[in-house]
């Protein structure tokens, strides 16, 4: 009895120091948060926050399916209507803000929507069973234009976000005026080419694990700036930590907060998809491909091949833009969309 009690003392005391290593080495994982991080979390936390729904909002409902989305008119007679597509897991208010102000300022009426499982369409809790595709979620966005009666609109779309305006375009393509794909891939699983960095997803893992654990709304905020620090890679530019805060907390505050599932059915998405490449090479759409030099999560491979499928192509590669949209690139970005806007009136 003795000598077991010992074992189980021994054993005790070995699952102690795992668990005390393994939280040092989460406590301590991640990128150091830019300096003065704490100071202006500290007083985003205790300030009012901005309006950051501006425009008209409503629901469409799919399938019995709540999806939610918002329609920023600009103050003058609309040039055309540019219709965004956020990346994996995140809400429509992953677009920067300033970056939003800056296309609707260029005189563009601006959509952009809540994918199934995020912000304020439905979370899709029985989404294993119920399982969706990419092509729904394009799905989706076409009924938001069809609610608010336009013909045709121009497709901008962020990593994930460019495989559902690839899936949009593919199938509604009479809707399509132009296609921006920025980051993205025609087939992200491409075997014959080096698929998304392991050791990125591992990073990400490991400040969820660090900040999620307790959700408090300031680790809510030092997880997104974490992984937008993680997504800069080696490119060399400030992060918006003000502006981060404010829409952290806004989600957190006056909408449905994050939900924990929605990069599970997104990947899930993404999978069932498929390649899309023999599809895009039968498009007639002026393209618009963008990609940054230093993405550490999607080679810039998968730029390249997808520009070589679209038979209307031109490309932009930023050498200092990770896989983010940085804030010193809001206006040369915006610049290079108008541009593709305006050689293709709408």
């Amino acid at each position: 009895m003795k000598i077991f009690l010992k074992i189980l003392k021994i054993v005790g005391i070995l699952i102690v120091a795992v668990l005390v290593i393994a939280s040092a080495a989460i406590y301590f994982s991640g990128p150091r948060l830019p300096e003065a991080a704490d100071e202006t979390i500290n007083a985003a936390l205790k300030s009012d926050l901005p309006e950051l729904i501006k425009g008209q909002t409503g629901y469409v409902h799919p399938e019995n399916t709540s999806v939610w989305y918002e329609s920023i008119d600009p103050n003058t007679k609309a040039k055309g209507t540019i219709l965004l597509f956020m990346g994996i897991a995140n809400d429509a208010l992953g677009w920067p803000q300033r970056f939003i102000d800056l296309l609707v300022d260029s005189g563009y009426q601006v959509i952009r929507y809540d994918y199934r499982g995020t912000g304020m369409s439905d979370w899709m809790p029985e989404w294993q069973q119920s399982p969706y595709s990419l092509s729904e979620l394009a799905l989706d966005a076409k009924l938001i234009l069809d609610a608010l009666n336009i013909e045709k609109a121009h497709l901008l779309g962020l990593s994930m976000g460019g495989m559902v305006a690839q899936a949009f375009a593919i199938r509604f393509p009479k809707q399509v005026f132009t296609l921006t794909l920025m980051m993205s891939s025609g087939d992200i699983l491409d075997k014959d080419i080096k698929g998304i960095s392991k050791q990125t997803s591992i990073d990400l893992f490991k400040i969820a694990l660090k900040y999620g654990i307790f959700p408090t709304e300031k680790n809510l905020i030092k997880l997104h700036i974490a992984a937008r620090m993680i997504l800069r890679g080696d490119a060399d530019y400030r992060i918006d930590v003000k502006g981060t805060a404010e829409q952290v907390l806004y989600n957190l505050r006056k909408r449905k907060g994050y939900n924990p599932q929605a990069s599970r059915q997104h990947q899930a998405a993404v999978s069932r998809s498929g390649s899309r490449y023999e599809q895009l090479k039968q498009l007639k759409i002026p393209a618009l491909v963008i990609h940054g030099q230093k993405d550490p999560f999607v080679p810039i491979d998968h730029s390249k091949k997808l520009a070589s499928a679209l038979s209307d192509c031109r490309t932009k590669w930023f050498e200092n833009m990770g896989h983010d949209i940085p804030p010193d690139l809001y206006d040369a970005l915006v610049t290079e969309l108008i541009k593709n806007f305006e050689q293709n009136p709408q």
